[in-house]
């Protein structure tokens, strides 16, 4: 049994090594090109960022440990699939499938030109950014399965 301190806090005591590690993986992909990616995925990588850390406190206390995973889709990847561009993948599900969610399309623009990116429906609603408080409800979600 590990008997180092692994709780998080700056105690003595040794309660997270009688919880069994679980791991929240968040996988998030998107086109890069040159360096640059669109503003959708920018601003999808910006809420990634408030949600992660969310997460992190959120489930901490569970002994929960959030691992966030990018991947860079290269200009022929993207070419062959644009909706794998934007796709967050949370311990081998979907997003969408842990909000009862839609995969949607929409003309993107930049490094993506013309094509036909990845737009997240929920309801009345198409997100093309994806809101650091979806990506939350989904991992909170994906967390209660571990």
């Amino acid at each position: 049994m590990d008997t180092s301190n692994n709780c998080g806090c700056k105690c003595d005591c040794k309660k997270a090594s009688l919880i069994e590690k679980k791991i929240l993986t968040i996988s998030w992909q998107r086109l890069i090109s040159d360096g640059n990616t669109c503003p959708r995925c920018g601003s999808t990588e910006d809420e990634l960022g408030k949600a992660v850390e969310q997460l992190k406190k959120l489930l901490a206390p569970q002994g929960i440990e959030v691992n966030f995973e990018k991947k860079e889709l290269t200009s022929e990847e993207f070419i062959n699939d644009p909706i794998k561009s934007n796709r967050i993948i949370i311990n081998g599900r979907l997003l969408e499938e842990l909000v009862n969610a839609k995969t949607g399309s929409s003309q993107c623009c930049d490094v993506c030109g013309d094509e036909e990116c990845r737009t997240v429906e929920i309801g009345d609603k198409v997100l093309e950014t994806v809101p650091a408080e979806l990506i939350v409800k989904a991992g909170l979600v994906a967390a209660e399965n571990l």
